[in-house]
Order: C-alpha cells, then sequence, then structure tokens
C-alpha cells in the first residue's frame, strides 16, 4: 500500500470511534470510493455485515453501533424510546424489562436499512414509525463506550410509552414511571406536550401527573395543549373520566386510595 493509501486508512482508522458501522455511502461522501473500500476489506482493515455496511475486523459491535451509523452517518432521527430509553436513563425500576423488545422510534419517512434489520444484534427490536412528536424534540446524547448516540429524554420516553399503551405498554406502568417523574421542569413538559400531535398521549399524560401529585402541574398552560374533542375510550369497560373524558382501567383511577 503506498504512503498515501495508508495514511487514509490510518485517518479513517482514528476517526471512527471503536464498535460502531461504517456505511459505504458515507465512506463515498468522504472521499473513500468504492475500489478504496474494497482495498481496505480485503486488506482485513474492515469486514462486511451487510450490503453497504462494514465494521472495522474485530470490533465486537452491538445495537447502539449501528445506531450510531444510521444517526451521526445518515442523520435519521432513529433512537431508543419508551421502555428502553427510560432503562438508559435509570428510570425503569418499575418496568417488566424481561423478554422485551428494544424499541425504537423514527419518523415514517425513515426505512431501516438491510444491513440494520437483517444483523444479528442479540436483540429483539421493535421499530415504531411515528409523526406524533418532531424528530428532535425531547432527545438527549447518551454516551456509550467510545461514542454518543441521541436517545429519548425521559419527557418524550414517557409519552412514547402512553403512545404505545395500551396494547405494547402497561397503563400501570406508565403511572408507575410518571410517579417518579417528579423533578422534570415545567417549560420543558409545556414544550413537548404543546409539540405533541396525538390528543391521547397528552390527555393521559395530564391525567397521570395530576393523579400522582406532581407540584410541576400547576405552571401548564393547558389551554395551549391539543387536548381534541369528544371522548376517547382508552380502553374497553374501564372507568370515564369526566376531566380528560377518557375511559381508562379502573386500577388507574383507584391508584393511590
Amino acid at each position: 500500500m503506498s504512503t498515501g493509501a495508508s495514511t487514509k486508512i490510518n485517518k479513517l482508522l482514528i476517526s471512527l470511534p471503536p464498535g460502531v458501522v461504517v456505511q459505504s455511502a458515507w465512506l463515498t461522501s468522504q472521499g473513500y470510493n468504492s475500489d478504496l473500500q474494497k482495498r481496505y476489506r480485503k486488506s482485513n482493515w474492515f469486514t462486511a455485515i451487510g450490503t453497504g455496511a462494514m465494521i472495522r475486523t474485530g470490533d465486537d459491535v452491538s445495537l447502539e453501533g449501528g445506531l450510531y451509523a444510521l444517526q451521526s452517518q445518515s442523520l435519521f432521527s432513529v433512537h431508543p424510546g419508551g421502555r428502553t430509553a427510560l432503562a438508559y436513563l435509570g428510570k425503569a425500576h418499575y418496568l417488566d424489562l424481561s423478554a422485551k423488545n428494544t424499541i425504537l422510534f423514527g419518523l415514517r419517512s425513515e426505512h431501516l436499512p438491510k444491513w440494520f434489520t437483517g444483523f444479528n444484534w442479540c436483540v429483539n427490536i421493535a421499530y415504531y414509525p411515528t409523526a406524533f412528536l418532531p424528530p428532535e424534540l425531547g432527545l438527549e446524547a447518551y454516551n456509550f463506550n467510545s461514542f454518543t448516540i441521541k436517545i429519548s429524554g425521559a419527557i418524550r420516553a414517557i409519552m412514547e410509552c402512553l403512545y404505545l399503551a395500551p396494547d405494547h405498554q402497561e397503563l400501570m406502568e406508565c403511572l408507575q414511571v410518571m410517579e417518579s417523574l417528579n423533578n422534570l421542569r415545567p417549560i420543558q413538559v409545556q414544550e413537548m406536550l404543546e409539540g405533541c400531535k396525538s390528543v391521547k398521549v397528552n390527555r393521559l399524560f395530564l391525567f397521570m401527573a395530576e393523579k400522582v401529585g406532581h407540584s410541576w402541574v400547576k405552571y401548564l398552560k393547558t389551554d395551549k395543549i391539543d387536548l381534541g374533542a369528544g371522548k376517547r375510550s382508552i380502553v374497553k369497560n374501564g372507568i370515564y373520566d369526566s376531566k380528560y373524558q377518557i375511559t381508562i382501567p379502573e386500577e388507574l383511577v383507584d391508584y393511590g386510595k
């Protein structure tokens, strides 16, 4: 390998954190054409993990390393959310995490590439492309080993749980998580609720926050939050809450009594 080529591969290896996926399209955009990429694989610098994606040979790559590539190279909004984000944040004490899926959220326009869906990440993945929240609102940086990925912050994560409830997330678990979120900043909660397009999520969020008696609730301007009109049946054969016009499980109504 020539001195110039050697310098180029060294520069690439130094710039990439250990344990991440590197996508061929991104490499091309950085000046590493397909011939160079083939040479790197042939020289055993990199190993392909699927069409259009490689890892540094010998690296152990986890799901986070794949998400790093989607977020930093493809600029996708795909991120760990819901119960998974709460686990990252250490706020999943009330959640049953055994044998559950790793929850990812993203935009409806974002289709996960085949190299990502076809690779064995050693976890079950449930991907929910939605549009009920703005893509960047409420995300925060999470340091994973030698690199950083974006995950849902606590407010967004509980809202994502409520979005999945009751079919894919227990409402009682959501209420118990909400009870632990006593230190939220009203201005951030307000911004999230105003940005939320799901009437169900907004109503459940406010009902639960009031139910557990959080002091920050009194600072919210509910007239600026989309609560829709008419009744919403969250579950069948539940109890009707007249303030938020939702039919919810009896155990939620009786919680704390």
